[in-house]
């Protein structure tokens, strides 16, 4: 479940009456704080941090959770992530590869 889902899904319990204006806030104010940043800016291996985090996803996943961990690592919905390989494996012939590699070498969360 990515950012928006979860706040969205807080949104129509509050609407429901299930949650109050307070634990509304609070459950917002939670799921806001826990959400990772990429900074690519900043200098000293940042981004070098952000890969070393990468991990395949157990719960986006169609194949092998490539595309779920991409997507959470960047921010970027999964399915984005999807239509690159396929792009890639259609008009160039390695996204496949590339997905494959991945799916060795990255670990599983």
């Amino acid at each position: 479940m990515n950012l928006s889902d979860e706040i969205k899904r807080l949104h129509e319990l509050h609407q429901a009456g299930a949650l109050t204006d307070a634990e509304f806030e609070q459950a917002k104010a939670r799921v806001l704080s826990s959400t990772p940043s990429v900074n690519l800016n900043k200098g000293n291996g940042s981004l070098s941090d952000e890969l070393s985090g990468l991990r395949r996803s157990r719960v986006d996943r169609w194949l092998g959770g490539v595309c779920g961990g991409l997507g959470v690592a960047s921010g970027v919905d999964s399915w984005v992530w999807r239509l690159v390989f396929v792009l890639f494996t259609v008009t160039f012939g390695f996204g496949a590869v590339v997905y494959l590699l991945l799916w060795i070498f990255v670990p599983e969360e």
